[in-house]
């Protein structure tokens, strides 16, 4: 196998595990995308793809990790969270990666929930916490799929269309 094919199937290998890393938290997924994308110009020498849109890509990789904390942030503080519900979002976000997706979607929540618990013994602040936390994680979801699609999209309408 010669190093162009080489490198074309370690792109698509990237981009595909960047993409799964959009909905999995353990997986770097903007990062994944974002090297899948590099290394696809890269196999063409960077002939179609330049540094212009490297650049572009990398700040919207940037983006996707500020989009998802704001996201996370914003919708828990619009429930009336306080820090450590966020804080225990964040762990439970972390704990829940040991117990499958369930645990993905559970964790955040109970995180929230048991975080406010310690600062307030006030159950409905607790949950209602937790289901911003749950709402803020699902926005930053969301917010991750829709830059690395438009990630993608960029790379293809820059390397078919010859914007650069």
């Amino acid at each position: 196998m010669d190093s162009l094919t080489v490198r074309w199937i370690l792109a698509f290998v990237l981009v595909f595990a960047g993409l799964a890393g959009m909905v999995l938290p353990a997986i770097p997924g903007a990062v994944l995308v974002f090297a899948g994308l590099v290394v696809a110009a890269w196999a063409e020498g960077f002939v179609y793809v330049g540094w212009k849109t490297i650049t572009v890509l990398a700040l919207m990789t940037g983006l996707a990790y500020l989009a998802d904390l704001v996201a996370a942030a914003f919708g828990a503080k619009r429930f009336g969270a306080g820090k450590y519900a966020a804080a225990g979002a964040i762990t439970g976000a972390a704990a829940g990666l040991f117990f499958g997706i369930p645990g993905m979607l559970a964790g955040p929540f109970l995180g929230a929930v048991l975080g406010e618990l310690l600062v307030r013994r006030d159950l409905r602040a607790a949950g209602l916490a937790g289901i911003g936390a749950w709402i803020g994680i699902v926005a930053g979801t969301a917010a991750r799929i829709a830059i690395a699609l438009s990630m993608i999209g960029i790379f293809f309408l820059v390397r078919f269309v010859s914007v650069e």
